[in-house]
């Protein structure tokens, strides 16, 4: 049974813009998946769809085989979830945050609070209101995992940490349930912790999937052709092209991502456009993600 099935899901806010136009997602048991995307993109309503937070205007979701909102109590009982905008009750101290959440879930695991608490060195006398941004996150971290979820749900969760404390959280919230098979989907704008960290990579751009590729995948068969707009080469042409994903023209050249190995694409564009002045290279994610939503992909 998949984890988390989001089939033909639409969202529309009041304005009238349609910020998911038909997602598409699944989560396979024991997944690591990062999500991409610019602000704006519909990274955090997916996944608030996903929490049952929120509800689509179209489409099907379901967790665990069950579906929202009918199922809504058995389905967050066993999924975690941290935001950067996670507000926790100001007034009270850790330690009643964390025996609030150990009521609520009946698996809690009192051996892995300890560790990470001892990790982070929690103040449990101190009240939430008077922690740092990165130790009410390093609270919120805790009572996202210690019920050990089967599905971990992290939208933008070390947003505003520095380097060396985001490490150490998403470190510490994956390595604490990965290795006993939970899922873990989660959103970022840092591709050095997409690319350490996740096994599978989706780019939503202007509420659509783009791109929906396994990391290693990614890493071999995405090219980006670099060439000068001659013989009538235009940039809607090079998105007719077998295999472009996305194209633009910047400086003066043409640049168009293609979702195949470097040598395949050279091949393509030869042979269909007539081009031989051109650079083809492999792709780092960060320039992956740049050129794929500047290029408006199909």
């Amino acid at each position: 049974m998949n984890v988390l099935e989001l089939t033909g899901i639409h969202r529309t806010y009041e304005r009238g813009e349609e910020v998911l136009s038909g997602v598409d997602l699944t989560l396979e048991s024991g997944a690591v998946v990062g999500l991409l995307g610019k602000n704006g993109a519909g990274k955090t309503t997916l996944l608030r769809i996903a929490m049952g937070m929120i509800e689509p205007q179209a489409g099907r979701v379901r967790v665990f085989g069950m579906e929202h909102p009918r199922d809504a109590v058995a389905i967050k009982r066993r999924i975690g979830y941290v935001s950067e905008d996670q507000i926790l009750p100001a007034y009270l101290r850790v330690a009643d945050v964390l025996a609030m959440h150990r009521a609520i879930f009946p698996g809690w695991d009192r051996a892995l609070e300890r560790r990470l608490s001892e990790r982070f060195e929690v103040r449990e006398r101190a009240k939430i209101a008077t922690l740092s941004k990165g130790q009410a996150r390093q609270v919120a971290v805790l009572c996202a995992v210690c019920h050990r979820p089967e599905l971990l749900v992290l939208d933008e969760p070390a947003g505003g940490l520095d380097p060396a404390a985001r490490r150490e959280f998403l470190e510490v919230a994956i390595d604490s349930l990965h290795d006993g098979g939970s899922t873990i989907l989660f959103s970022s704008h840092y591709m050095q912790d997409v690319e350490r960290i996740a096994g599978r990579v989706v780019l939503i751009h202007a509420g659509r999937v783009l791109i929906d590729r396994g990391l290693d995948e990614l890493r071999e068969e995405l090219s980006l052709a670099v060439l000068t707009p001659t013989n009538g080469t235009t940039v809607q042409r090079l998105r007719q092209t077998a295999g472009c994903l996305a194209a633009r023209a910047h400086a003066g050249e043409l640049r168009a991502v293609f979702g195949v190995d470097p040598e395949v694409a050279r091949a393509t564009l030869q042979s269909e456009l007539k081009v031989s002045a051109l650079t083809v290279t492999r792709l780092g994610l960060e320039d992956l993600f740049v050129e794929t939503v500047e290029g408006q992909a199909r």
